[in-house]
């Protein structure tokens, strides 16, 4: 009787999957994005942009100037692989004929954000 009453304890102690891990992962998503959902409409826009904000100064915090130099690179040479030099050169056409960036103010002259 004393191994049974064992495996009993093990069974409510042990590291048999509980809430969330027991769930396919399809359901958590499901509750994970109704969870999303509510918290943004609660926050708004603001809210939402603001927390962005924050987790964009954390996230560089923790690469540091040299964690998003690393990671520029990597995402160009992602992108070189993707568009090849066929989708380089047509960029570079559209590039030569699209509008001037919104940056620009009246007589040509940059916008600076402060």
């Amino acid at each position: 009787m004393a191994t049974n009453k064992s495996n009993q304890d093990n069974n409510k102690t042990g590291n048999a999957a509980k809430g969330f891990a027991s769930m396919p992962h399809e359901k958590v998503q499901e509750i994970a994005s109704k969870g999303g959902h509510a918290s943004a409409g609660k926050a708004g826009h603001e809210g939402m942009s603001e927390r962005g904000h924050k987790g964009g100064e954390t996230r560089a915090e923790q690469l540091g100037h040299e964690g998003y130099v690393e990671m520029g690179h990597k995402g160009g040479e992602t992108r070189a692989k993707d568009l090849g030099h066929e989708g380089y050169v047509e960029m570079a056409h559209k590039g030569g004929s699209a509008p001037h960036s919104s940056r620009q103010g009246k007589g040509g002259q940059e916008k600076h954000k402060k």
